[in-house]
Protein backbone atom coordinates (compact mmCIF):
# COMPACT_ATOMS: atom_id res chain seq x y z
CA UNK A 1 0.00 0.00 0.00
CA UNK A 2 1.02 3.54 -0.43
CA UNK A 3 1.41 5.90 2.16
CA UNK A 4 -0.84 8.89 1.63
CA UNK A 5 -0.89 12.61 3.30
CA UNK A 6 -3.99 12.87 5.71
CA UNK A 7 -6.32 14.67 4.10
CA UNK A 8 -8.43 17.75 5.48
CA UNK A 9 -12.06 18.22 4.84
CA UNK A 10 -13.02 20.07 1.60
CA UNK A 11 -15.81 22.06 1.33
CA UNK A 12 -17.51 20.23 -1.98
CA UNK A 13 -20.64 22.39 -2.27
CA UNK A 14 -22.16 25.90 -0.61
CA UNK A 15 -25.84 26.39 -1.11
CA UNK A 16 -27.41 29.89 -0.13
CA UNK A 17 -30.90 30.66 1.93
CA UNK A 18 -32.61 29.81 -1.29
CA UNK A 19 -31.27 26.65 -1.59
CA UNK A 20 -28.84 28.07 -4.84
CA UNK A 21 -25.51 26.81 -5.53
CA UNK A 22 -23.02 29.70 -4.93
CA UNK A 23 -19.64 27.18 -4.91
CA UNK A 24 -18.73 23.98 -5.72
CA UNK A 25 -20.47 21.58 -7.66
CA UNK A 26 -22.82 18.74 -6.97
CA UNK A 27 -21.46 16.40 -9.09
CA UNK A 28 -18.28 16.36 -7.44
CA UNK A 29 -20.40 15.51 -4.10
CA UNK A 30 -21.74 12.55 -5.76
CA UNK A 31 -18.27 11.76 -6.89
CA UNK A 32 -16.59 11.89 -3.50
CA UNK A 33 -19.56 9.83 -2.04
CA UNK A 34 -19.71 7.08 -4.39
CA UNK A 35 -15.40 6.99 -3.11
CA UNK A 36 -16.95 6.76 0.12
CA UNK A 37 -15.74 9.95 1.94
CA UNK A 38 -17.52 11.28 4.98
CA UNK A 39 -19.77 14.04 5.10
CA UNK A 40 -20.20 16.65 7.12
CA UNK A 41 -23.11 19.51 6.39
CA UNK A 42 -21.94 22.76 7.75
CA UNK A 43 -24.92 25.27 8.07
CA UNK A 44 -25.55 29.20 10.06
CA UNK A 45 -28.68 30.67 11.55
CA UNK A 46 -29.50 33.18 14.23
CA UNK A 47 -30.62 31.84 17.69
CA UNK A 48 -33.42 34.26 17.96
CA UNK A 49 -34.93 32.86 14.49
CA UNK A 50 -34.38 28.93 14.66
CA UNK A 51 -33.32 28.50 18.17
CA UNK A 52 -35.64 30.14 20.66
CA UNK A 53 -38.42 32.50 18.55
CA UNK A 54 -38.83 35.00 21.77
CA UNK A 55 -35.35 35.52 22.89
CA UNK A 56 -33.38 38.69 22.47
CA UNK A 57 -30.28 37.28 21.53
CA UNK A 58 -29.37 37.47 17.22
CA UNK A 59 -26.01 35.81 17.79
CA UNK A 60 -25.08 33.69 14.53
CA UNK A 61 -24.61 30.10 15.25
CA UNK A 62 -22.36 28.08 13.22
CA UNK A 63 -23.14 24.42 13.64
CA UNK A 64 -21.68 21.17 11.48
CA UNK A 65 -23.23 18.13 11.88
CA UNK A 66 -21.77 14.38 10.79
CA UNK A 67 -23.54 12.35 8.36
CA UNK A 68 -22.64 8.78 9.49
CA UNK A 69 -24.68 6.94 6.74
CA UNK A 70 -24.33 8.31 3.18
CA UNK A 71 -26.52 7.32 0.61
CA UNK A 72 -25.96 7.26 -3.45
CA UNK A 73 -29.29 7.07 -5.37
CA UNK A 74 -29.39 6.26 -8.91
CA UNK A 75 -26.22 7.05 -9.00
CA UNK A 76 -27.88 10.55 -9.46
CA UNK A 77 -28.48 11.75 -6.40
CA UNK A 78 -26.66 11.68 -2.85
CA UNK A 79 -27.54 12.30 0.80
CA UNK A 80 -26.86 11.96 4.26
CA UNK A 81 -28.28 11.05 7.75
CA UNK A 82 -26.81 11.42 11.09
CA UNK A 83 -27.61 8.21 13.24
CA UNK A 84 -26.60 8.86 16.92
CA UNK A 85 -27.56 12.40 17.48
CA UNK A 86 -29.80 13.23 20.68
CA UNK A 87 -31.92 16.05 20.92
CA UNK A 88 -30.13 19.06 22.05
CA UNK A 89 -31.36 22.77 23.86
CA UNK A 90 -29.42 24.94 23.09
CA UNK A 91 -27.75 26.65 24.77
CA UNK A 92 -28.23 24.40 28.21
CA UNK A 93 -28.56 20.69 27.50
CA UNK A 94 -30.50 17.82 26.42
CA UNK A 95 -34.36 18.43 24.96
CA UNK A 96 -37.24 17.44 27.04
CA UNK A 97 -37.15 13.68 26.19
CA UNK A 98 -34.66 11.15 25.24
CA UNK A 99 -34.84 10.09 21.43
CA UNK A 100 -32.91 9.62 18.22
CA UNK A 101 -32.56 12.74 15.79
CA UNK A 102 -32.04 11.12 12.84
CA UNK A 103 -31.59 14.15 10.18
CA UNK A 104 -31.64 13.60 6.45
CA UNK A 105 -30.08 16.28 4.28
CA UNK A 106 -30.33 16.20 0.95
CA UNK A 107 -28.14 17.57 -1.61
CA UNK A 108 -30.70 19.91 -2.71
CA UNK A 109 -30.72 21.01 0.93
CA UNK A 110 -33.99 19.53 1.86
CA UNK A 111 -34.11 18.48 4.83
CA UNK A 112 -36.70 15.99 7.24
CA UNK A 113 -36.54 14.16 10.71
CA UNK A 114 -37.25 11.27 12.38
CA UNK A 115 -37.68 10.82 16.29
CA UNK A 116 -37.67 7.14 17.39
CA UNK A 117 -38.56 7.92 20.87
CA UNK A 118 -36.46 6.06 23.52
CA UNK A 119 -38.38 6.44 26.78
CA UNK A 120 -40.73 3.57 26.92
CA UNK A 121 -43.64 6.09 27.12
CA UNK A 122 -47.16 4.31 25.50
CA UNK A 123 -47.67 5.60 22.48
CA UNK A 124 -50.55 4.71 19.82
CA UNK A 125 -50.04 2.75 16.18
CA UNK A 126 -51.99 5.00 14.40
CA UNK A 127 -49.91 5.79 11.54
CA UNK A 128 -50.55 8.37 8.89
CA UNK A 129 -50.32 11.91 7.75
CA UNK A 130 -50.39 14.35 10.94
CA UNK A 131 -51.87 17.91 10.54
CA UNK A 132 -49.13 20.06 9.95
CA UNK A 133 -47.69 22.61 12.81
CA UNK A 134 -48.07 26.14 13.42
CA UNK A 135 -44.41 27.48 12.39
CA UNK A 136 -45.95 31.46 11.94
CA UNK A 137 -43.39 32.67 14.25
CA UNK A 138 -40.33 30.85 12.51
CA UNK A 139 -40.60 32.36 8.75
CA UNK A 140 -37.57 30.78 7.47
CA UNK A 141 -38.63 27.16 8.33
CA UNK A 142 -41.53 25.67 6.15
CA UNK A 143 -43.00 22.48 6.86
CA UNK A 144 -43.75 20.00 4.15
CA UNK A 145 -45.47 17.47 5.70
CA UNK A 146 -45.60 15.54 8.90
CA UNK A 147 -46.23 11.45 10.05
CA UNK A 148 -47.07 9.62 13.05
CA UNK A 149 -47.35 12.38 15.39
CA UNK A 150 -48.88 10.01 17.91
CA UNK A 151 -46.83 6.85 17.17
CA UNK A 152 -43.26 6.25 18.81
CA UNK A 153 -41.86 7.53 16.12
CA UNK A 154 -43.18 11.28 14.71
CA UNK A 155 -40.97 12.70 11.42
CA UNK A 156 -41.60 15.36 9.32
CA UNK A 157 -39.55 16.56 6.00
CA UNK A 158 -39.13 20.34 6.07
CA UNK A 159 -36.86 22.81 4.54
CA UNK A 160 -35.30 25.86 6.72
CA UNK A 161 -33.56 28.30 5.13
CA UNK A 162 -30.50 28.52 6.75
CA UNK A 163 -28.14 31.62 5.72
CA UNK A 164 -25.39 28.90 4.18
CA UNK A 165 -25.22 25.25 3.72
CA UNK A 166 -21.82 23.81 3.12
CA UNK A 167 -21.23 20.02 2.58
CA UNK A 168 -17.79 19.22 3.50
CA UNK A 169 -15.96 16.11 2.84
CA UNK A 170 -12.99 13.58 3.81
CA UNK A 171 -12.07 12.10 1.09
CA UNK A 172 -9.56 9.78 2.14
CA UNK A 173 -10.68 6.37 1.90
CA UNK A 174 -9.74 4.20 -0.28
CA UNK A 175 -11.26 0.36 -2.03
CA UNK A 176 -9.73 -2.74 -1.15
CA UNK A 177 -12.23 -5.37 -2.26
CA UNK A 178 -15.57 -5.11 -4.38
CA UNK A 179 -17.19 -7.99 -4.65
CA UNK A 180 -20.65 -9.08 -6.31
CA UNK A 181 -23.14 -10.91 -4.12
CA UNK A 182 -22.12 -14.08 -4.27
CA UNK A 183 -18.22 -13.22 -3.73
CA UNK A 184 -16.85 -12.76 -7.07
CA UNK A 185 -14.50 -9.85 -6.78
CA UNK A 186 -15.17 -7.14 -9.01
CA UNK A 187 -12.24 -4.89 -8.32
CA UNK A 188 -9.70 -4.61 -5.45
CA UNK A 189 -8.45 -7.91 -4.30
CA UNK A 190 -8.69 -10.16 -1.03
CA UNK A 191 -4.68 -9.83 -0.51
CA UNK A 192 -4.75 -5.85 -0.69
CA UNK A 193 -7.99 -6.27 1.92
CA UNK A 194 -5.64 -8.62 4.19
CA UNK A 195 -2.75 -6.21 3.68
CA UNK A 196 -4.56 -3.53 5.12
CA UNK A 197 -6.32 -5.31 8.01
CA UNK A 198 -3.20 -6.23 9.51
CA UNK A 199 -1.71 -2.57 10.10
CA UNK A 200 -5.40 -1.81 12.22
CA UNK A 201 -7.01 0.86 9.71
CA UNK A 202 -10.75 2.00 9.70
CA UNK A 203 -12.71 0.13 7.51
CA UNK A 204 -16.17 1.37 5.77
CA UNK A 205 -18.49 -0.52 4.03
CA UNK A 206 -20.87 -0.06 1.19
CA UNK A 207 -24.02 -1.80 0.55
CA UNK A 208 -26.00 -2.12 -2.79
CA UNK A 209 -29.98 -2.59 -2.31
CA UNK A 210 -29.76 -2.73 1.06
CA UNK A 211 -33.51 -0.61 1.68
CA UNK A 212 -35.17 -2.54 -1.20
CA UNK A 213 -37.58 -3.98 1.38
CA UNK A 214 -38.85 -0.76 1.85
CA UNK A 215 -40.14 0.16 -1.28
CA UNK A 216 -43.51 0.64 -1.76
CA UNK A 217 -45.83 -2.65 -2.78
CA UNK A 218 -45.30 -4.30 -6.00
CA UNK A 219 -42.53 -1.48 -6.68
CA UNK A 220 -39.08 -2.11 -7.37
CA UNK A 221 -36.97 0.00 -5.61
CA UNK A 222 -34.55 2.81 -6.67
CA UNK A 223 -30.74 1.27 -7.35
CA UNK A 224 -29.13 2.82 -4.47
CA UNK A 225 -26.12 2.27 -2.15
CA UNK A 226 -25.14 2.73 1.45
CA UNK A 227 -22.32 3.80 3.11
CA UNK A 228 -21.50 3.34 6.87
CA UNK A 229 -18.31 2.75 8.63
CA UNK A 230 -17.86 -0.60 10.96
CA UNK A 231 -16.63 -1.06 14.19
CA UNK A 232 -15.27 -4.61 15.19
CA UNK A 233 -13.84 -6.24 12.53
CA UNK A 234 -12.27 -9.93 11.92
CA UNK A 235 -10.56 -11.51 9.11
CA UNK A 236 -10.74 -15.47 8.72
CA UNK A 237 -6.69 -15.63 7.31
CA UNK A 238 -6.99 -18.90 6.62
CA UNK A 239 -10.88 -18.55 4.99
CA UNK A 240 -9.80 -15.79 3.64
CA UNK A 241 -13.04 -13.96 4.91
CA UNK A 242 -13.80 -10.14 6.28
CA UNK A 243 -16.55 -9.73 8.27
CA UNK A 244 -17.47 -6.14 10.05
CA UNK A 245 -19.55 -5.14 12.11
CA UNK A 246 -21.28 -1.99 11.41
CA UNK A 247 -22.17 1.31 13.37
CA UNK A 248 -26.23 2.24 13.46
CA UNK A 249 -27.91 3.35 10.64
CA UNK A 250 -30.66 4.70 9.36
CA UNK A 251 -32.58 2.80 6.47
CA UNK A 252 -34.86 4.62 4.44
CA UNK A 253 -37.07 4.32 1.38
CA UNK A 254 -34.74 5.37 -1.39
CA UNK A 255 -36.01 7.89 -3.48
CA UNK A 256 -35.01 11.47 -5.05
CA UNK A 257 -35.15 13.62 -2.74
CA UNK A 258 -34.81 10.88 0.53
CA UNK A 259 -38.38 11.66 2.74
CA UNK A 260 -39.35 10.19 5.49
CA UNK A 261 -43.03 8.96 5.72
CA UNK A 262 -45.14 6.09 7.46
CA UNK A 263 -43.40 2.66 8.02
CA UNK A 264 -40.82 3.65 4.67
CA UNK A 265 -37.97 4.10 7.61
CA UNK A 266 -36.11 1.96 10.22
CA UNK A 267 -33.22 1.81 12.46
CA UNK A 268 -30.14 -0.91 11.90
CA UNK A 269 -27.15 -2.67 12.42
CA UNK A 270 -25.23 -4.66 10.07
CA UNK A 271 -22.69 -7.58 10.29
CA UNK A 272 -21.36 -7.98 6.56
CA UNK A 273 -18.93 -10.87 4.85
CA UNK A 274 -17.07 -10.48 1.87
CA UNK A 275 -18.75 -13.72 0.61
CA UNK A 276 -21.78 -11.36 0.20
CA UNK A 277 -23.78 -12.69 3.06
CA UNK A 278 -24.94 -9.30 5.16
CA UNK A 279 -26.81 -10.31 8.40
CA UNK A 280 -29.51 -6.93 9.54
CA UNK A 281 -30.71 -6.72 13.20
CA UNK A 282 -33.27 -4.18 12.21
CA UNK A 283 -35.29 -2.26 14.79
CA UNK A 284 -38.99 -1.08 13.88
CA UNK A 285 -39.11 2.69 15.35
CA UNK A 286 -42.64 2.25 16.37
CA UNK A 287 -42.30 -0.57 18.62
CA UNK A 288 -38.52 -0.80 19.30
CA UNK A 289 -38.80 -4.19 18.57
CA UNK A 290 -35.62 -6.04 17.00
CA UNK A 291 -35.68 -8.41 13.60
CA UNK A 292 -33.10 -10.24 12.34
CA UNK A 293 -32.64 -11.58 8.60
CA UNK A 294 -29.99 -11.88 5.79
CA UNK A 295 -29.70 -11.56 2.21
CA UNK A 296 -26.67 -11.50 -0.25
CA UNK A 297 -25.33 -8.42 -1.46
CA UNK A 298 -22.48 -6.42 -3.55
CA UNK A 299 -20.42 -4.73 -0.96
CA UNK A 300 -17.56 -2.45 -0.86
CA UNK A 301 -14.43 -2.11 1.56
CA UNK A 302 -13.00 0.54 2.46
CA UNK A 303 -10.12 1.56 4.15
CA UNK A 304 -7.85 4.39 5.71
Amino acid sequence: MSSRQTIHWRNTLTLDASRKVVAGDVQALRRAIARGADLRVYSEFRHNEHIDTSSNNDDLIQETMDMRATYLVDECWCAGATTLRQPVALPSGFGPRPSLSLFLYNEDGSQAIARPFLDGVPAADNLGPSRSSDHSDMPKYHEQNRWDDQTNAPSSNFIYDFDTLRYFVRDDWQLALYHSSSGEVLAGSHDLLAQAFSQGVEWKISVKGLCADLAEPETDALPHEVFIQAGSCYLYTGERLMIAASHPLLRVRPAVPLRYASGNWDYAWLVARSDGRVSRLVYDPYTLQPTESSGKYEVKWFYR
